[in-house]
């Protein structure tokens, strides 16, 4: 426990407070106010969309800077531009501009394609066997980003009054710029600083032959895509199409981030007792539960069960994939492997969320869910037939 409670540990938590509150503040609100501003409605979800698409977009600018300029410049820069992009968006508020606030969103989710990387900062900072403690460590931060981020929607005429979401923008504003603060007082150590680190780093097509490799990849593809998808979705769906209060939205889309980031407190001693491909089963299981309880209705209470179950799964796949990941390439070779596993797991959830709107205006919220299924299962045998592979011994 001591090692996760080092210095740089513990800012990386309250970094990742920061920023999970800026995501979920904007996809609590960025489909309403897609629907109140977008010239129609097949593009309300557009500006949650492009948030997803602008964290695609920089994930490979984001490895590349921090090869270059280390963890902590390369986070601190992501916290300032997350500042500037929500300033953008209270522009965008005030003029009524769906082009200007589509902007802001596609610069949030460039920042946080930094943000993603403080799993791997953390799991670089302590021994390799707490890797998997680590990675669940810092996504406890994402708890208070869970209640900071809707709760700033739901609150935010107490800031700006008679103006929820431009009242929202602004307090986040101030979040970003605390969080460049927590950044710039890290410590320099290997973990932080850019460049090469010993050993010979394989060719990247070897390390993508992998099939453990492969596998990790997959099951961050899988349940980012599968959550961002049906996340992105719901405050359209509940609020827009279903006509639940905004209140009532916003509070599901809190219990699903809470439900994304509270099994971190036990998914990282789960891996250290039962493997982390146990744990991605386990996910994947609850990823399909996710689809009973949400083709059973449209009450709040079905799109409560159905979201909440979303995030524990979500958790389960993303942290077992994770800590995998970490496991199956040496650290030389850290930067590229990052990169491009972030790259196909952005990429990937970019798609499903631009795909989200378009598929719920055009079907429903019935259909959306199942076509998820075919993927689920795949993921699912190919997750059983790897689960004793045996992990990569690096020399």
């Amino acid at each position: 426990m001591k090692a996760l409670l080092q210095r740089n540990v513990l800012l990386l938590l309250g970094a990742q407070l920061v920023f999970v509150a800026g995501s979920s503040m904007t996809v609590t609100m960025g489909g309403i106010v897609g629907s109140r501003l977008a010239p129609s409605p097949s593009l309300a979800t557009l500006p949650v969309s492009l948030m997803v698409l602008g964290t695609a977009l920089g994930t490979v600018p984001a490895s590349l800077l921090m090869q270059r300029l280390g963890r902590r410049l390369g986070f601190a820069f992501a916290a300032a531009l997350a500042a500037v992009a929500v300033q953008v968006a209270a522009l965008a508020l005030r003029s009524e501009n769906f082009a200007l606030y589509c902007l802001s969103t596609a610069m949030t989710g460039a920042t946080l394609a930094f943000s993603q990387q403080f799993r791997f900062a953390a799991a670089e900072s302590v021994p390799p066997e707490r890797a998997g403690q680590a990675i669940s460590f810092i996504l406890l931060g994402s708890i208070g980003g869970a209640f900071v981020g809707p709760e700033l929607v739901a609150s935010g005429d107490r800031i700006v009054e008679g103006n929820a979401f431009l009242g929202a923008v602004q307090g986040a504003s101030v979040l970003f710029l605390f969080a460049v603060a927590l950044i710039l007082a890290m410590r320099r150590t290997e973990a932080t600083e850019g460049g090469a680190t010993a050993g010979e780093a394989r060719p990247l097509r070897e390390i993508l032959q992998a099939p453990l490799f492969r596998l990790a990849v997959a099951a961050g593809v899988v349940g980012q895509g599968v959550m961002v998808f049906i996340m992105t979705a719901t405050p359209v769906s509940m609020h827009v199409m279903d006509g639940h209060d905004l209140a009532t939205t916003a509070g599901v889309i809190r219990a699903h981030v809470l439900a994304m980031y509270i099994p971190s407190l036990v998914s990282g001693l789960l891996i250290a007792r039962f493997g982390e491909r146990t744990l991605m089963l386990w996910g994947i299981a609850a990823l399909l539960a996710t689809l009973a309880f949400g083709l059973s209705g449209h009450a709040v209470m079905h799109y409560t069960s159905a979201l909440v179950l979303l995030g524990v799964g979500w958790n389960f796949l993303f942290v077992g994939g994770t800590t995998l990941l970490v496991k199956s390439y040496q650290p030389s070779e850290r930067y590229r492997a990052q990169a491009v596993n972030e790259a196909a797991v952005f990429g990937t959830s970019a798609t499903g969320s631009l795909l989200a709107g378009t598929l719920l205006m055009s079907f429903g919220w019935m259909p959306l869910l199942l076509s998820t299924l075919p993927v689920l299962l795949l993921m699912g045998f190919a997750t059983f037939q790897l689960r004793k592979a045996p992990l990569p011994r690096f020399t």
